[in-house]
């Protein structure tokens, strides 16, 4: 489903899709993504796998996942990476 089409669903569900799309490029280099919460106008997500601690996570969290979730739901002003 496109970002389009998904406009007319609720927050969380745009940004579940938004992490599905991006979820199996992670998973082909040993990481993943699951969103902890959302606070506001912040995704918060936890990075698993080989992409905790990774060096190229901040460049993955901001060009790849945030990115998607902002097209899916341009409300989201910043998607963050916490631990634990």
């Amino acid at each position: 489903m496109t970002a389009w089409v998904a406009a007319d669903l609720p927050l969380e569900a745009r940004i579940l899709m938004a992490l599905d799309e991006v979820r199996p490029a992670l998973e082909a280099d040993g990481g993943g993504v699951e969103l902890v919460e959302v606070v506001g106008r912040e995704v918060r997500v936890r990075l698993l796998g080989a992409c905790d601690g990774c060096p190229m996570a901040s460049s993955t969290l901001v060009d790849f996942v945030e990115e998607r979730v902002r097209l899916f739901a341009p409300e989201i002003e910043r998607v963050v990476s916490v631990t634990s």
